[in-house]
């Protein structure tokens, strides 16, 4: 039970550092929603940007990430530091050369303006040489500095998109010949967005700079090889999962004709915050657990643990689906304040299934990870992203954005099926699948009723007794597990 204990203990702080920055980047949505700093065509411009960073960054980060975990967990981790940050630091630079040169190319072929284009180069390569100093901080048990960095680093961005979005236009205005005024630029605001994310990447780059300064420099070649060899599939697992998790934006920008696309890609994309909880919840067990399926991969009850880990993970993530769900229309009032943006809610709940089924997947990836199959893995995301593409291509032209929210939760439920088919063949792991397909199906179904029937929807009475229930069944069948860790915590 210590270990359980030890591990939520672990994932909450890392969830710290991650729900943090999150809700200080969700503040953001409501503001760049408001008419008066954006419209829907505005913010869509900034989403179809910020899809592409997405896919850029896993390019940038090659699979060195989770190459660093694997290879950092044995007697030669100064060799593993040294020759994962040297391997980034200069693919950067090279990047970040080659990028600019040809960022006119880049503009034309994205049909996104240079300039924003050249401040996209630079929060990429910002980004990309704070890779190996976070990880490092992961793999030594250090959460509260890496949670304190991360929320700094949102913070300032906020602080400067409130500036520059809110305060810079009325103090230029009230002082017209004043330095303030100098710095503003009218119908600038996408401009701003990126201004305000390159300064907090650099800020964040500076604090850790000690991590450079300490290094010894030494790159071993062999070493190198052998991490490129098991990071190379997760590149490939990692560009997959970023056309599945944000291609869509960019496929609908393409896709959709050009008077109506932006606008419709600002709605879908602003709905699409609602599914935040889910993928906060998501990401902070994944940074959690990530080390820790690494450092217990040798214990003799390692897979009774992933299992009941992988349980629980069902568990609080069908409570977060009912719960995101049943309060989806208050919370759109609070996030979204342009009823214009409204008109695609219907994707809310399709999305946040789709990022559970992710989170799903991302536990049962563990069976992949430990046994050096690396390249299913990758198999596995490029189905997904086959899937993506095949069924925004398809759905598009006919459905618009509820063709990309159907794709999305198609391609993340094939390949958490895909995963667990594979994972008992290769690394059997005992999952307690009744108990699991209960609160799925129950969660699901009730998330269903609530929002899609519009009478039950609009009372919340319906919505409010099935999330009471859910959690009753949740008590009844988890009940002394529950209470003999509360005990003991």
């Amino acid at each position: 039970m210590s270990l359980y204990r030890n591990l939520f203990k672990q994932t909450a702080i890392y969830g710290i550092a991650t729900v943090v920055p999150r809700m200080f980047s969700f503040l953001l949505t409501p503001l760049y929603t408001h008419p008066d700093v954006m419209d829907k065509a505005e913010y869509g411009q900034v989403s179809i940007i910020f899809s592409w960073l997405v896919l850029f960054n896993v390019i940038l980060a090659y699979g060195m990430e989770t190459a660093f975990f694997r290879f950092y967990n044995t007697e030669i981790k100064k060799k593993v530091l040294s020759t994962s940050t040297i391997s980034l630091f200069w693919s950067t630079i090279l990047f970040l050369c080659g990028a600019l040169l040809a960022r006119d190319f880049l503009a034309k072929a994205s049909h996104i303006d240079v300039e924003y284009i050249t401040y996209t180069i630079w929060v990429l390569a910002l980004d990309a040489l704070v890779i190996i100093p976070f990880s490092k901080l992961r793999a030594e048990g250090r959460p509260m500095f890496y949670a304190l960095v991360k929320i700094g680093n949102v913070a300032l961005n906020l602080g400067l998109n409130l500036f520059f979005l809110l305060y810079l236009p009325k103090l230029a205005a009230s002082h017209p010949g004043g330095f303030m005024a100098s710095l503003y630029v009218e119908d600038f605001a996408v401009g701003y967005v990126f201004v305000a994310n390159i300064i907090a990447s650099l800020v964040t780059l500076l604090v850790l700079l000690p991590h450079y300064l300490r290094l010894s420099w030494h790159f071993d070649a062999a070493l190198w090889k052998s991490m490129m060899k098991y990071s190379l599939p997760v590149l490939v697992a990692g560009m997959a999962f970023a056309i599945n998790e944000s291609f869509d934006r960019i496929l609908l920008g393409y896709i959709l004709p050009a008077n109506i696309a932006d606008s419709e890609v600002g709605a879908y994309s602003a709905c699409y915050k609602l599914a935040l909880f889910m993928t906060l919840f998501g990401t902070a067990f994944r940074l959690g657990i990530e080390p820790f399926f690494f450092s217990h991969s040798g214990s003799d009850s390692a897979a009774q643990t992933y299992a009941t880990i992988t349980k629980y993970f069902v568990i609080f993530g069908s409570a977060i689906l009912l719960g995101v769900v049943v309060f989806a229309d208050l919370l759109k009032v609070i996030i979204i304040q342009d009823e214009t943006y409204w008109e695609a809610m219907k994707v809310v709940p399709l999305i946040i299934l789709a990022n559970f089924f992710l989170g799903i997947y991302h536990n049962l990836s563990v069976w992949y990870k430990l046994s050096d199959k690396t390249k299913i893995g990758a198999y596995i995301s490029i189905v997904g992203a086959v899937i993506t593409l095949a069924l925004n291509f398809v759905l598009i032209p006919y459905i618009s954005y509820m063709g990309s929210a159907i794709a999305t939760i198609a391609a993340y439920g094939t390949m958490m099926f895909i995963s667990w088919r594979l994972g008992n063949k290769y690394y059997p792991i005992p999952y307690d699948m009744k108990k699991i397909a209960l609160y799925l199906g129950v969660s699901i179904g009730l998330s269903a009723i609530t929002f899609y029937v519009d009478i039950l929807r609009e009372t919340y009475i319906f919505g409010i007794a099935s999330l009471i229930g859910f959690m009753a069944l949740i008590y009844k069948n988890e009940k002394q597990v529950l209470q003999k860790f509360l005990k003991r915590g």
